[in-house]
C-alpha cells in the first residue's frame, strides 16, 4: 500500500461519500462469463436458484470483509501475511504461500490478459462491424489491452475509481434495465428465495454461490482502501459500508441476468454458447424481441462489464505483484517499490498486456490451459483457508480476530471453493 495522505478518522456522517474501493472490487469481480453463467442458470432452471445468488452475495462480503479487517487491524498487505505463514527461504523473503502466489501470478496473468481482452474486444467487434471503424476480434483486443494499460499507466487511484464507477454506473442501468424491460415474475422470485435443489443442479448452484464475483480481486480489495488512504481499526466501520454496498450491487446484477434468463430463455427452451460468447447469442435474441435499440444498450453494458474487469485486474493485481516483488527484493519498507507507478507495478501491467498479445493468434498450448486452470482453482480456496488462519491468531490485533460469524462463513466459504476446486481440477485433468 502506499503512503498516500489521508485523515486519520472518517469524520461523522460522512461515511456514504466515502465508499469506492467496494464498488471498484464489484466491478472487477463480474466480468462477462459471470454474466453468461447466470444467465444459463436462469435460462435451464428459472428462479428456482435465485437463493443461491442471495447466499454467493453474502459469502463474497464475508471474505472482502475478512481481507478488509486485515488489512485495517494488523496494518498490513494480504501477501505480508500470507509471508508470516510458515518458515521462510532465501533469508525468509520467500515461503510457500508467497512461492504458490508468485507462481500463480506469472501463468494466471499470461492467459487472463488474452482471455480479458477478448472478452472486451467481442461488443467492440459486434457493435462496430459493418462501418468504417469495423476490425478483427483481434484488432479490437490489442486495442482494448493498450487502452487499459494508458489508463492504469498514467493515472493514480482517485482517477481509477471514478472511471470504475461510471462502468458500473453503465452496468446497472443496461442490466438493471434489461430485467425490467422482460418484465419479472415477481411470485416466482418470490418462491426462488426458498431453497431448493432442482434435478440436475448441484454444481450449478455451486458454481453460482461460489464464482459470480469471486476472483483474486477478493484479495485486491486491501490495496484498494490502502490506496483510498485508510488506515487503522478508525476506518473499519466505513469499510464494512463500502464493502456491503459493493457486493449488494454485484448481488443486483446476478439477479438481474437470472431474471433475463430466467424470463427470456427459460421460457422459449433457448441455449447459449459457452464462455463470452454466448452474450452474443442473447444480443442476437433481444434485437429480435425488442428491437436493434434494445441489443445496443446490452452491448455497451456488455462491454462495461469486460472492460471494468480488465482495467480491474490491470491495477488491483499489478499492485499485488508489486507488493510480491518488494518482498522478494528485501524493499518492502519501500513504499516506492511496491505502490502505483514502481517499476514491479508497470511490469506486470507490461506483462498482462503485451505477451499475452501472441495468445491471440494461436491455439492456446493445453499445458499452460491446463496450469492456468488448475493454478486459477486453488486460489479461492487459498485465500479462504488463509483468511482463516491469518484472522484467528495474534497476528490479528485480539479485538479485531473472527468471531463465529465470520469463521463460520469463512469455513463455508473454504469448503465450497475446495469443492469447486476439485470438480475444475477432475475436468481438467480428465
Amino acid at each position: 500500500m502506499t503512503d498516500a495522505p489521508a485523515p486519520t478518522t472518517p469524520s461523522a456522517g460522512s461515511h456514504w461519500r466515502l465508499i469506492g474501493p467496494g464498488i471498484v472490487a464489484a466491478a472487477t469481480g463480474v466480468g462477462a462469463g459471470d454474466l453468461v453463467a447466470t444467465l444459463v442458470a436462469g435460462s435451464m432452471f428459472g428462479y428456482a436458484l435465485l437463493w443461491a445468488a442471495v447466499v454467493g452475495t453474502l459469502l463474497k462480503i464475508s471474505l472482502a470483509e475478512g481481507v478488509g479487517r486485515w488489512s485495517l487491524a494488523s496494518g498490513r498487505t494480504i501477501f505480508e501475511g500470507w509471508s508470516s505463514l510458515g518458515p521462510g527461504w532465501f533469508g525468509g523473503r520467500l515461503n510457500w504461500a508467497s512461492a504458490y502466489f508468485g507462481v500463480y501470478v506469472a501463468v494466471w496473468g499470461f492467459v487472463y490478459g488474452a482471455t480479458a481482452m477478448t472478452a472486451s474486444a467481442l461488443p467492440l467487434a459486434a457493435l462496430l462491424d459493418g462501418t468504417a471503424l469495423a476490425l478483427d476480434l483481434k484488432g479490437w483486443a490489442m486495442i482494448c489491452g493498450v487502452v487499459g494499460l494508458i489508463l492504469v499507466w498514467f493515472n493514480r487511484y482517485p482517477v481509477f475509481e471514478k472511471l470504475m464507477t461510471a462502468l458500473v454506473a453503465v452496468m446497472f442501468v443496461t442490466v438493471v434495465g434489461l430485467a425490467v424491460i422482460v418484465a419479472p415474475d415477481l411470485p416466482a422470485m418470490a418462491r426462488g428465495l426458498v431453497p431448493t435443489l432442482p434435478e440436475g443442479s448441484t454444481f450449478y448452484t455451486l458454481g453460482l454461490i461460489g464464482g459470480v464475483g469471486g476472483t483474486i480481486t477478493l484479495a485486491a480489495y486491501g490495496y484498494w482502501i490502502g490506496e483510498k488512504g485508510w488506515r487503522g481499526p478508525a476506518w473499519m466501520r466505513v469499510m464494512r459500508l463500502d464493502n456491503r454496498v459493493g457486493y449488494a450491487v454485484t448481488g443486483v446484477f446476478v439477479v438481474a441476468m437470472l431474471i433475463v434468463g430466467a424470463e427470456l430463455l427459460y421460457a422459449s427452451n433457448i441455449a447459449l454458447a459457452r464462455g463470452d460468447r454466448g452474450l452474443l447469442d442473447l444480443d442476437g435474441v433481444l434485437r429480435e424481441r425488442f428491437g436493434d435499440v434494445v441489443g445496443v444498450m446490452f452491448l455497451v453494458g456488455f462491454f462495461a462489464a469486460s472492460f471494468s474487469s480488465l482495467i480491474g485486474v490491470w491495477h488491483g493485481v499489478s499492485l499485488m505483484f508489486a507488493d510480491f516483488w518488494a518482498h522478494l527484493r528485501g524493499r518492502a519498507a519501500d513504499p516506492t517499490a511496491r505502490g502505483e507507478g514502481s517499476p514491479a507495478f508497470r511490469g506486470y501491467l507490461l506483462w498482462l498486456t503485451v505477451p499475452p498479445m501472441a495468445l491471440l493468434f494461436m491455439d492456446r498450448p493445453f499445458g499452460l490451459i491446463v496450469a492456468y486452470g488448475a493454478l486459477g482453482a486453488l486460489f479461492m480456496p487459498f485465500l479462504a483457508l488463509t483468511l482463516i488462519w491469518l484472522l484467528n491468531s495474534s497476528r490479528t490485533p485480539a479485538g479485531w480476530r473472527s468471531g463465529w460469524l465470520s469463521n463460520s462463513m469463512l469455513i463455508a466459504g473454504g469448503l465450497l471453493f475446495c469443492v469447486l476446486a476439485g470438480r475444475e481440477l477432475i475436468g481438467l485433468f480428465s
